[in-house]
């Protein structure tokens, strides 16, 4: 196919690969990008902050199976998301950042937003590339997609200058014109205007030159993979006291039908599964062999452990909770978190979630873990009772516990539900439950606040019939209520639950028991439903538990019309969290 500008052979490349949309906040450099993404059917989402891009692209490859993709312009358009980048390289997601730079023959002169963007992305990316020519443009963004993808997912970064994506005409009518080689006149003038246009050529028209391109990392089936599940299977077949914990790497890269067929051989397997991060909701609503609550206990009294695309970290005591006398299995796509501050007894190297579906037919007869299930369901309902028990469904404002509990009554077996933020959002982290697989948003273990927006965009766009529910701290909220204007341009309706107690709380709590002062803490009790309707969105302030059902009702049948929401709850104060500061 001939393409009419370097944006077009980028936009047919992304069609090839899957992708249904590309998040952008719009800029000359990479106008070309955008245009081609649309002509070959692709959707351009433009959102309000660079961050946003880059979360969105993040979201849409956790909740799609698909790589993400975000186009920013050049200098502070690349620099704004690096954050954002971060969050997908520590959650090990693989996103695409196609950023824009200045024209190849002016890099390092002074031109507008020119800066050194490979030194800023190398380090939070698993690759940064750099357009030379037009000629690289689909070589680079086929390596590009290559290296996201295999092995430790993550994000890659492609910078493709503005004169490698503009009609060549265009191009060099700006360079004539830029250089003032156009005014030069004599000798001198065609001598400047021929080694103009002699550049020009090579840039259009010189092939690409390929170099040695090093061997596929792609673990996901490794070559001693028959003799590592039996290995394991006999583990599982001696054990009497078994626990699966599934963390987030067990989904990355998996398509929907993926993530069921493996929630599926777990549930055959029928070991206890504690699931965490981005694996939340596998299992569904609720599964007999799935357990939310009192995790430590669980894993200090086991025989036999396997963690599957789960570290190491401090989410797991740094492995030293873990019994030190069971037999560990560590499962991960990463050699270094395989053995991380614990030594597992087997590592197995491999998609962890590809490899746990394929355990369930190497199993034969296992031990009656009928006990062992009782007694962790036990503990399940008794930590349920002792939560419901905290509920308080009287006024004047709305106690946190029993609003996320009437909003577990009411989520849709569709729904998808993004968390942003401390206190508030690790209180519904206790209490709602995921309806299935792929459908859970947190921001993973960089705990960064401000992905919720983007998030929200990523989500809406490639699973337009899905309830969305975005719960928001009324600190991180402000980072992002922006993208309501997003939503409202683009036809989405995520449900926005705000927590307002004026306050960072997570932060605030125990600052004052430890220092004895809010300093820095303090926040008012802003009108975010007002700021949302301003975007065009519709905003509610909830002050009466009474009124909690009504207003969950009225948000859902608004949601289900079009129209985006915001409901801005005042809470009251509550203890429920009290000493769970993270630092």
């Amino acid at each position: 196919m001939t393409h009419p500008h370097g944006g077009s052979i980028i936009g047919e490349l992304l069609a090839s690969y899957g992708v249904k949309c590309v998040y952008t906040l719009c800029g000359g450099h990479i106008s070309p990008i955008l245009v081609g993404a649309k002509d070959h059917g692709l959707t351009v989402v433009g959102v309000r902050d660079e961050a946003s891009a880059a979360f969105a692209a993040d979201a849409a490859s956790r909740v799609s199976g698909i790589t993400g993709v975000c186009a920013v312009t050049a200098g502070p358009g690349v620099s704004n998301t690096i954050t954002a980048v971060k969050n997908a390289q520590m959650a090990q997601q693989p996103i695409v950042i196609f950023g824009g730079a200045t024209a190849t023959i002016l890099r390092g002169r002074g031109s507008l937003q020119d800066i050194d963007q490979m030194a800023m992305m190398k380090p939070v990316t698993k690759w940064a590339g750099r357009v030379t020519k037009v000629g690289e443009i689909e070589p680079f963004v086929r390596k590009a997609f290559r290296i996201a993808n295999e092995g430790i997912p993550g994000p890659v970064f492609l910078e493709v200058p503005v004169d490698l994506l503009y009609p060549e005409g265009i191009v060099e009518e700006w360079y004539l014109k830029e250089s003032g080689v156009d005014v030069m006149k004599g000798a001198v003038g065609k001598v400047a205007q021929m080694a103009m246009k002699g550049y020009l050529k090579r840039q259009f028209h010189m092939p690409h030159i390929p170099m040695p391109s090093r061997p596929s990392l792609n673990l996901s089936l490794g070559p001693d993979i028959d003799s590592q599940l039996d290995t394991v299977a006999r583990a599982i077949e001696g054990a009497s006291q078994p626990v699966l914990v599934v963390g987030s790497q067990s989904v990355v890269n998996m398509l929907p039908a993926e993530a069921d067929e493996l929630a599926a051989q777990i549930e055959k397997l029928g070991i206890p599964v504690f699931l965490g991060g981005s694996a939340r909701g596998l299992m569904g609503r609720r599964s007999p062999i799935q357990f939310r609550h009192h995790r430590g206990k669980a894993l200090r009294e086991a025989d036999v452990v396997i963690v599957a695309g789960f570290p190491f970290d401090f989410r797991m005591g740094y492995g030293r909770k873990i019994n030190q006398k069971a037999t560990l299995i560590s499962v991960n796509l990463d050699p270094v978190a395989l053995k991380k501050n614990r030594r597992p007894t087997i590592a197995v190297e491999q998609h962890p979630g590809r490899f746990v579906a394929q355990l369930a037919g190497r199993v034969g007869s296992t031990p009656d873990w009928t006990d062992w299930t009782a007694t962790l369901q036990e503990r399940e309902d008794a930590r349920d009772a002792e939560i419901a028990a905290k509920a308080r469904t009287g006024g004047p404002l709305v106690d946190p516990v029993h609003l996320f509990m009437r909003i577990e009554e009411k989520l849709a077996d569709d729904s998808i539900l993004i968390v942003d933020g401390g206190d508030f959002v690790a209180t519904a982290a206790y209490i709602v439950r995921p309806r299935k697989p792929m459908s859970w948003l947190d921001p993973g273990v960089f705990g960064t606040l401000g992905v919720g927006g983007g998030f929200a965009v990523g989500a809406a766009s490639v699973r337009p019939d899905a309830e969305v529910w975005l719960f928001y701290g009324d600190g991180s909220s402000a980072y992002s209520l922006a993208e309501f204007d997003t939503y409202v341009r683009m036809g989405y309706a995520p449900i926005a639950v705000i927590g307002t107690d004026a306050s960072w709380q997570q932060i605030a709590r125990d600052q004052v028991v430890i220092l004895g002062d809010l300093v820095g803490t303090e926040l008012l009790r802003t009108a975010y439903h007002t700021v949302a309707e301003g975007y065009g969105g519709k905003g509610i302030l909830l002050t009466d538990p009474a009124k909690i059902d009504e207003v969950l009702d009225e948000a859902k049948k608004l949601a289900r019309e079009g129209t985006p929401v915001c409901i801005n709850v005042h809470l009251a104060d509550s203890d429920f969290r009290e000493g769970s500061i993270s630092i």
